[in-house]
């Protein structure tokens, strides 16, 4: 059986699909990506001595923020009340550059997807803007769906 796209209607036109009739579950997304950097730019914001102050402390409150806003920022996303978000971020050396979380939960009639990758996105749009000045260069990328539970459509985890 093909794939539908539930945002769009028969004839063609952005449609917010109807939750009303869905069992009330808890369902959990987690979303990671990454930023990398030059060395030098990673131990910058790690010796917490940047320009504009604690990144990574301000970079966990961004994502928390935006993960509370999504269905501002993405046309058709449900509101919901989230009852748990957390953004971690951990330095990768290999990269080198930094790597980014983000948890996001409910117990609701419909997923949390897009708020955990928005979470992780605006995470690493912070880091970005924060540490700008030293590294204009900086990649940000993989940013993706790792792992989602709860609903209707089961249970989901990347690679598997």
């Amino acid at each position: 059986m093909a794939a539908t796209l539930t945002h769009i209607g028969a004839s063609g036109e952005a449609n917010m699909v109807d939750v009303g009739d869905k069992a009330e579950t808890t369902r959990t997304a987690i979303a990671e990506g990454s930023i990398a950097m030059r060395p030098e730019t990673l131990a910058l914001i790690l010796s917490g001595n940047a320009k504009k102050g604690d990144v990574l402390g301000t970079a966990r409150i961004a994502g928390i923020m935006a993960a509370k806003r999504t269905h501002e920022l993405i046309p058709l996303c449900h509101p919901l009340l989230l009852t748990k978000v957390s953004v971690e971020i951990e330095p990768d050396e290999a990269l080198p550059g930094l790597r980014v979380t983000a948890l996001a939960r409910v117990s609701g009639k419909t997923g949390v997807e897009m708020e955990a990758l928005t979470a992780a996105s605006v995470a690493c749009l912070t880091i970005y803007d924060m540490a700008k000045a030293a590294d204009r260069g900086m990649v940000i990328s993989g940013i993706r769906l790792v792992e989602k539970t709860g609903g209707k459509s089961g249970d989901y985890k990347a690679g598997e």
